[in-house]
């Protein structure tokens, strides 16, 4: 596939952050376009944006080829495999013969599917939710799986590297990286272990520069319809 421009549906410090991170690890700033979406003043449930996205989220990503075909991606993992992959010479990804390929996969994916959806129940259900909806047990009890079963995978491979996959950054950490991130942000991940980690992967410049508008993130939504 022959890529003429990549745009990025984006909102700071959201799941988008980790598509943006990565394309600044595999491109310079002006080889790709980012364009916010308000998701504080609702621009996601636009007509137009829900004509391109129905599932009104960010991440979105527009692929034009150059034969003039439009492409669109919505959902943040299968962004980041493939970038990865269109740009093997930055090996961020293994090669699809190789067995850490395996590895990689599980990670990444475990990352963008089990591992999101627990902090995003426990983000709704303390910050997005009205209070007449909120429940308390179920932050407790994806508080407790995440604290349990997920940090003790994730400290066991930093203990013994600096990476998710050994001792090289790789796509993986812009998904896991993120995520361990979002989890400090409710009380999660707070061993020291994932500060290091983060004190490690928060001085590459494709990071800074992909959370340079993180301050525009805030917990609470002033203006929301129930998520769905």
């Amino acid at each position: 596939m022959n890529i003429e421009r990549l745009k990025l549906y984006h909102f700071p410090a959201t799941r988008s952050a980790r598509v943006k991170w990565l394309l600044h690890e595999l491109m310079e700033e002006d080889e790709f376009d980012v364009q916010t979406v308000s998701l504080y003043d609702l621009e996601q449930y636009s007509e137009s944006y829900r004509m391109k996205n129905p599932n009104h989220n960010v991440p979105m990503l527009e692929i034009t080829t150059s034969d003039g075909q439009t492409l669109t991606m919505l959902e943040s993992g299968a962004m980041v495999t493939l970038l990865a992959d269109l740009y093997p010479q930055k090996r961020l990804a293994p090669a699809i013969d190789s067995p850490l390929r395996v590895d990689y996969l599980q990670m990444l994916y475990f990352g963008c599917s089990w591992v999101d959806m627990m902090l995003w129940q426990i983000r709704v259900q303390t910050h997005l939710l009205p209070e007449d909806q909120k429940d308390q047990r179920t932050i407790d009890r994806y508080a407790d799986k995440f604290r349990n079963e997920v940090e003790p995978q994730l400290a066991d491979r930093l203990e013994q590297h600096d990476f998710i996959l050994g001792d090289e950054f790789s796509a993986a950490d812009c998904v896991m990286g993120q995520n361990v991130m979002w989890a400090r942000a409710y009380g999660l991940c707070q061993p020291e272990i994932f500060g290091r980690y983060m004190s490690i992967f928060s001085k590459r410049p494709a990071f800074i520069q992909a959370y340079a508008d993180a301050k525009q993130f805030k917990l609470e939504s002033p203006n929301r319809p129930n998520p769905g």
